[in-house]
């Protein structure tokens, strides 16, 4: 008659385990350890550790400050300024901007001329359909400047 086969599970232990890839791992990351270490190192160098341990040791104090002057009025505005700020740019046809960059004088050419154009000169280049264009624009935004003064806003 046959005989059962006994098993025996073996139970890994895992702490052996961890233990043996931990003594493995130098070997098999060696150049990101190297990495590492030119890492801290550079950090070291120029100070930076020594700064964020400073921050770490200030503790709530910094975040403290941060918010003291993050909650000032004239953040506030500067920060609102910013953001609207964005939004017009965002706004604009880079397209647009890249035509008035292209047709701005390279800087060896931004010399002033020698003889300033008479006044009648002027109003002739004013009266072409380009700087009117560029006139109806600037008007335009002068428009909107008055009317937000005018209606109190700062």
């Amino acid at each position: 008659m046959a005989k059962p086969i006994e098993i025996r599970p073996v139970v890994a232990d895992a702490r052996e385990e961890l233990k043996r890839r931990l003594d493995n791992a130098p070997l098999e990351h060696a150049d990101a350890l190297l990495s590492c270490y030119e890492l801290v190192q550079q950090l070291h160098d120029t100070g930076v550790i020594d700064v964020l341990r400073g921050v770490l040791d200030a503790g709530d104090r910094v975040v403290e400050h941060a918010v003291s002057v993050v909650s000032q009025p004239e953040t506030v505005r500067a920060l609102r300024n910013l953001m609207v700020m964005g939004k017009i740019l965002g706004s604009i046809d880079p397209e647009l901007l890249h035509s008035v960059a292209a047709l701005l004088p390279a800087e060896g050419e931004s010399r002033a001329p020698e003889k300033p154009p008479s006044l009648f000169a002027l109003l002739k280049q004013m009266n072409s359909e380009d700087s009117r264009r560029a006139l109806a624009v600037t008007a335009a935004l002068l428009e909107g400047a008055g009317r937000g003064l005018k209606n109190g806003a700062r």
